[in-house]
């Protein structure tokens, strides 16, 4: 029996360090988002931001807006700039491979900036309004200001915060607690991390 394992005189096991709820849920993605997630970004050029891995062109992505008169790649382009970004509503089956662009679009808009617009007073944050980023470094910088008002806004709720509902803003998941939804959060940045790391793979290896 190691001295971690051993009972307190009381015959209780001793707790284990740094296992309350909110350093376990912030320690996840702060650890994997510093050492791994944030490090395999570094460098990406406006070429790797745009590529499409598909063998025809058919990628879901960032672009510029389809001039008046032509038809845009999806019924959906959203985007309030001279960027947009393509979505169809339903999703078509199977959905379509997607740029890092649109990937980015993803976790920076519908990921972080509804849920910091919604929970921590963060500025407004949709699909249909948001300014994309027309250059990697762009696209980068709206992420790390938007994972820094996300991670800042959960590292300010209490154990006991992280049990209150998270309320009209989610949807069907209204009666859900906010560690559920911080939860759910990691998991959304470590899987679409993960997809981007690899489209940067298949960038460096392509023929």
């Amino acid at each position: 029996m190691t001295s971690s394992d051993a009972p307190t005189e009381s015959g209780d096991p001793v707790p284990g360090k740094d296992g309350d709820l909110p350093t376990v849920l912030i320690d996840q993605i702060e650890f994997h988002v510093r050492e791994f997630l944030r490090p395999r970004l570094e460098g990406l050029s406006d070429e790797e931001y745009f590529f499409d891995a598909t063998a025809d062109g058919t990628a879901w992505t960032v672009h510029p807006r389809t001039p008046e008169g032509l038809a845009p790649p999806t019924s959906i382009q959203g985007g309030s700039g001279d960027m947009v970004i393509d979505f169809e509503f339903p999703e078509p089956e199977p959905t379509p491979l997607t740029t890092i662009a649109w990937r980015l679009g993803h976790i920076i808009v519908g990921v972080l900036g509804a849920r910091t617009n919604a929970h921590f007073d963060g500025p407004p944050a949709d699909y249909m309004t948001w300014e994309y980023a027309a250059t990697a470094q762009e696209a980068l910088a709206q992420f790390d200001a938007g994972y820094d008002r996300w991670i800042t806004g959960v590292r300010s709720w209490s154990t006991e915060d992280l049990q209150v509902a998270v309320g009209e803003a989610e949807g069907p998941w209204a009666e859900y607690s906010r560690a559920t939804l911080v939860a759910h959060i990691n998991r959304e940045l470590i899987h679409h991390l993960a997809e981007i790391a690899l489209l940067r793979d298949l960038w460096a290896h392509r023929d």
